[in-house]
């Protein structure tokens, strides 16, 4: 297993398995993160923004997944964690422990608080991230791009 940054070459296989799980979950609907703009050139978007990275994790050289920080609209010193997602091969072997692992440390040299949307029948996200010490939030931060989640999460960095 590696973890490493983007690529450019990694788009299309990054974008396929974001794509392919939301699908798999019923969720490939507007106000989720299957019709963001930046999904063609991931490795450009999260490059190109200050204080922001881009994981993907390989098993046996291929990429099965992925993880990114980014800077969360309209809140200073809050960043947003975004599209973890696990091609279902990769499932179940403590790849997102180890993604999570790597988004939170580099996000704890950045801000002080970081902020991520899910949804409630996503069970083993949710219990993935209240293991870490997300604590679930009444309503969504505003600025918000994905307005199909109904689950929202905020954990304190310091």
């Amino acid at each position: 297993m590696i973890i490493r940054d983007i690529k450019k070459e990694d788009n299309v296989k990054v974008k396929e398995i974001i794509q392919d799980s939301l699908k798999s979950l019923g969720l490939a609907i507007p106000g989720t993160a299957y019709f963001d703009p930046q999904l063609n050139d991931l490795h450009q978007y999260y490059t190109h923004l200050k204080h922001a990275n881009y994981w993907v994790v390989e098993l046996e050289g291929e990429v099965v997944g992925g993880i990114g920080i980014a800077p969360f609209n309209e809140h200073p010193k809050v960043c947003e964690l975004q599209k973890l997602y696990l091609s279902t091969k990769a499932q179940g072997l403590g790849l997102g422990k180890k993604l999570m692992e790597t988004a939170l440390s580099f996000a704890a040299t950045h801000y002080a608080k970081c902020y991520l949307e899910t949804k409630h029948e996503l069970k083993a996200a949710c219990k993935l991230y209240e293991k870490f010490g997300f604590t679930l939030l009444d309503e969504p931060l505003s600025g918000s791009d994905h307005s199909a989640m109904d689950a929202w999460y905020l954990i304190d960095l310091n």
